[in-house]
């Protein structure tokens, strides 16, 4: 039984953003992906998975990246469970360039879920069965430690959620909190930072038809130590409840 899973990808142009590299949705679309064929390669797919009514939902997770990859590079994603609760699993990442280099890292907490009944459920014996557990870690950061926002967070943005914001569990896709954050992050950062961590805790469900509110402020404990950091708070206009928050943080990119 093969302690990880791996899958080899070469990318595409209309997965590159205005620099001619990847984007951070992309990756995390790629990860996605690779769970998702993990999945498939033990006979269990999210498909099969659907008709019984059951799922994996991410809860909390992070994502480090050293660069992104370009156009048509060949990158390779390393994918393991490092351990399991009743419930809930620790899917590891590693990201390696075609030689074999380092370029990103990402960890992440998946609960096994009852779609119907919106509640967690006991994951099944031959899941864990199959997928074993592979002790050591990706990264040791901490994704189970409460993210503070305050409340004068001052970049504001508004979306509507709209059919394609929800995926197959009438759940909004965690890709689309981070295109939302990454809305309300300064022009002047994204022209000349790149995404290095995300940090974000998935706390409430939005639906289809809300309006969310992605409030963004400066981290003041992070920029003392000179880096460009943000937190963001993701909520729901109707009720107010916070949906996601998460914390960032941008280096500078080098120009060639």
């Amino acid at each position: 039984m093969e302690k990880f899973f791996e899958k080899e990808i070469e990318l595409r142009y209309f997965e590159m953003n205005k620099f001619g590299e990847a984007s951070p949705t992309t990756i995390l679309t790629l990860l996605e992906e690779t769970a998702a064929d993990h999945c498939y390669s033990i006979g269990h797919s999210l498909y099969d998975l659907e008709e019984k009514n059951i799922g994996w939902v991410l809860i909390s997770g992070i994502i480090q990246m050293d660069r992104y990859p370009t156009y048509k590079e060949k990158i390779k994603i390393r994918t393991w469970l490092s351990s399991y609760t009743a419930i809930k699993g620790i899917r590891e990442n590693i990201i390696y360039d075609a030689k074999g280099r380092i370029i990103g890292r990402a960890k992440g907490v998946w609960i096994f879920f009852d779609i119907q009944r919106r509640r967690p459920i006991q994951i099944l014996e031959d899941i864990k069965e199959k997928w074993s557990q592979y002790e050591e870690l990706s990264t040791n950061h901490d994704i189970s430690k409460k993210i503070e926002t305050s409340d004068s967070l001052q970049l504001i943005k508004e979306f509507i959620i709209n059919r394609y914001d929800v995926d197959s569990y009438q759940h909004v896709n965690n890709i689309r909190y981070l295109q939302w954050l990454i809305e309300s992050i300064p022009e002047e950062i994204i022209d000349n930072y790149f995404l290095h961590s995300l940090d974000g805790r998935f706390l409430a469900e939005a639906k289809y038809g809300d309006t969310i509110i992605s409030f963004t402020e400066k981290d003041k404990i992070e920029n003392s130590k000179n880096e460009n950091s943000f937190l963001c708070s993701i909520k729901n206009k109707k009720d107010n409840k916070v949906c996601a928050t998460a914390k960032t943080i941008w280096k500078e990119r080098i120009k060639l």
